[in-house]
């Protein structure tokens, strides 16, 4: 059987982060532990909420994508994917659209990638009521990364599936569809 790496994509604030969770409690389909030189949070362990790096450790890994924020590193591995993929046939991973792509070229049909789609309007709500700071939010709409991952890129369309996602209920009977669909469970 082939090993699946299921791609969840969209701006923040859709729901990428609940689905993930959606596949872990339901389908026990695990999260890729992805890597970041941040410090810990208080309760964060390393192995389990991020590998924490070093500078100079963060770059021996092959990303298939990476991000500087806030002056700290953010990315996702080959190495963590295939040690998920040693225990299990079937991952998932949040990120911005351009990692989706990245993924996409790298795994083809084994790069499940589901898109999520948010009208702006309920996206602002959504970051509001999670507790984003209205300055902040701001400056992350305007941000020319927010208002891509608002679209599908091009090299996704026809190659992934698109959720409009204004009601999670649907939005998981959706993706339990698509599951079947490419026989991950």
């Amino acid at each position: 059987m082939d090993k699946k790496i299921i791609v969840i994509t969209g701006a923040s604030g859709t729901g990428k982060t609940t689905i993930s969770k959606y596949l872990q409690d339901t389908y026990h389909i695990p999260s890729v532990i992805t890597h970041t030189t941040r410090l810990p949070r208080t309760g964060e362990k390393n192995g389990i909420d991020y590998y924490f790096e070093t500078k100079d450790s963060f770059s021996n890994n092959h990303y298939l994508e990476k991000v500087e924020y806030s002056g700290n590193w953010y990315g996702s591995s080959e190495e963590s994917l295939n040690r998920t993929w040693e225990q299990y046939d079937a991952a998932s991973i949040v990120v911005d659209t351009k990692g989706a792509v990245s993924y996409k070229e790298k795994y083809g049909k084994n790069a499940v990638v589901i898109f999520l789609e948010v009208d702006l309007e309920t996206v602002t709500q959504r970051l509001e009521n999670r507790g984003d700071d209205k300055a902040r939010l701001q400056t992350r709409i305007n941000s020319n990364e927010f208002q891509r991952d608002l679209k599908i890129p091009e090299e996704l369309r026809g190659k992934s599936y698109v959720i409009v996602n204004n009601n999670i209920k649907i939005t998981k009977e959706t993706v339990a569809k698509i599951l079947v669909n490419e026989k991950i469970k």
